[in-house]
């Protein structure tokens, strides 16, 4: 068995190749995957060369950890059945290239208890599920404060704040500096941080990636008030340390999701009280995935990048 895949070779380098597939077990189904979501944070990383120390880094390796597809073999033991349209998170069978998260393939052989059932109806937004649930994570976890100013209005930024509402907490102030970003807010208002005079935040949620600015994340927050990291830093984090001892301020770092989090997320977006409309704005078949990757990270206007499958047997 084969599937067409995504490779990075090397940083800035991607390939489509034709590669084996571990053969599978009876716990394991075989998913066609339909469209694949590129990731703006750690598969930028990974394509330019900047992913810090991470286990099972390397290259050649198959990123992606976005997928959605048809089950078209399920194993004895997998609980599911063909014909399934699951959420794949990444996959490990590709032989010796490394999957960091191995998903963006034609083709995935995975292990039946990662693969998420999903809605048919959802279709194409499905590889959003990630994200959502890293959002969802961060809200969530124990004793954590609800966010009332976001940093960054990508799609992650987004999620963040349409997940607050969902769980009926109030509506967050979301900072955005590039105007091509500021639109698309439902529920919520987006300020350039250059306007807003606050520095009264209870919770600052950072999603921006950026590593400098924690001093001034730090001098907006109330007394006691908590600043939260749930990017992706590819740099050293560092503060002054005067006024974060004033303030008494707390950082935490918001964690990968677990698969209760994807459960929670999948039950709000099922509900109708999370939707996904909206937020993938660029698609390309698959066969284009060099010139995908290129724009999925030097394109401002795009928010999320998928790949096309369907032309690829």
């Amino acid at each position: 068995m084969e599937a067409i895949a995504v490779v990075l070779k090397q940083p800035e380098q991607v390939e489509l190749n034709r590669l084996a597939l571990t053969a599978p077990t009876p716990d394991d189904v075989v998913v066609d995957v339909d469209w694949s979501g590129v990731s703006t944070g750690t598969e930028r990383l990974l394509w330019s060369g900047r992913m810090p120390p991470f286990p099972g880094m390397g290259y050649p390796l198959v990123p992606g950890y976005e997928s959605v597809g048809r089950v078209v073999e399920a194993g004895s033991s997998s609980g599911l059945h063909p014909g399934q349209r699951v959420f794949v998170p990444g996959a490990k069978c590709f032989g010796d290239v490394r999957s960091l998260f191995g998903a963006s393939a034609s083709r995935l052989v995975v292990a039946a208890n990662r693969a998420v059932p999903i809605d048919q109806q959802l279709g194409e937004r499905g590889i959003l599920l990630a994200l959502a649930a890293t959002a969802y994570h961060a809200i969530a976890a124990k004793g954590a404060s609800a966010p009332d100013c976001i940093v960054g209005h990508g799609v992650l930024g987004r999620l963040l704040a349409r997940i607050s509402i969902a769980v009926h907490n109030d509506p967050p102030t979301v900072w955005e500096k590039n105007p091509a970003r500021a639109h698309g807010a439902v529920g919520y208002g987006v300020i350039d941080p250059e306007h807003d005079t606050r520095c009264d935040y209870k919770s600052i949620y950072d999603v921006s990636g950026d590593a400098s600015l924690l001093d001034s994340l730090i001098g907006r927050v109330a007394p006691g008030g908590e600043v939260v990291l749930a990017g992706f830093y590819s740099e050293r984090l560092s503060f002054a340390f005067p006024p974060a001892f004033m303030r008494e301020a707390r950082l935490r770092v918001a964690a990968e999701w677990q698969r209760p989090d994807l459960v929670a997320t999948r039950a709000l977006i099922e509900s109708g009280r999370l939707s996904l409309d909206g937020l993938i704005t660029h698609r390309h078949d698959a066969r284009a995935a060099p010139d995908a990757y290129r724009v999925a990270f030097d394109d401002p206007s795009c928010l999320k990048m998928i790949l096309d499958w369907s032309s690829i047997s």
